[in-house]
């Protein structure tokens, strides 16, 4: 099943700035903090080394940039998932897809690696992995995508032929061509299946629920005329 949604309503479920889920997912560890404190106190003393070297004067302008530096560390993953965020804003139709899960698999995928020296003294190299859930999610008009996200202890619930949700994005009016979809949800057991949390989940798990209340009801309307008939 794939139902249109309006301009509005898919700006409501996809927001401009950052959500609190958006902003932890850019957040990162603790290596990317420090990563981005370390920005932060750098540019703040280039700043203070050019104004104390060249006696700039352009106070409110040194201000602003010393502010910005300051808290580089704090604000720039809002930057991070906005940015991702506009990146779908920018199809101009999108619909709300309910499909079922046709198959799921577990893969690793290598994130990076790291040389270390062993106890003999060789250089080493240790790959770093990361498990991943893949989705097959389809509807029965052969519709269907594969989705893969990190694995979670959560995803042992999934299993085939569960109803899965998700929002899609075309630059066709029709949602003939797909070319981009969200993360995935599972209602019956209120599961997300994210690699990002591109959705208002609040949003989104309400447009699915008056879905689900609409077809309901109109199911015994349909019983009804063919008891008339």
């Amino acid at each position: 099943m794939l139902v249109p949604l309006t301009r509005q309503k898919f700006e409501q479920i996809i927001p401009l700035i950052a959500t609190g889920l958006q902003y932890k997912h850019y957040w990162g560890k603790f290596a990317n903090f420090l990563q981005r404190l370390l920005i932060s106190v750098v540019a703040l003393v280039v700043i203070l080394l050019v104004k104390a070297f060249f006696g700039l004067e352009f106070g409110p302008i040194i201000f602003v940039l010393g502010v910005i530096s300051a808290f580089f560390w704090l604000w720039y993953p809002v930057f991070q998932a906005s940015m991702r965020n506009i990146q779908c804003r920018r199809y101009k139709y999108s619909g709300f897809f309910r499909g079922r899960v046709l198959d799921w698999w577990i893969t690793d995928r290598l994130i990076g690696k790291q040389e270390t020296v062993n106890n003999k003294g060789e250089l080493v190299i240790v790959e770093n992995r990361e498990k991943r859930i893949n989705l097959e999610v389809g509807d029965d008009t052969g519709f269907s995508i594969e989705f893969d996200a990190p694995l979670r202890p959560t995803h042992k619930a999934i299993a085939r032929g569960q109803i899965a949700e998700m929002v899609v994005m075309s630059n066709r009016s029709d949602l003939s061509s797909i070319e981009e979809f969200s993360d995935i949800y599972i209602p019956s057991r209120e599961l997300w299946v994210s690699d990002y949390p591109y959705l208002r989940r609040d949003f989104f798990t309400e447009v699915g629920r008056r879905l689900r209340e609409d077809r309901q009801e109109r199911r015994p309307h349909r019983r009804q005329r063919r008891v008339e008939e």
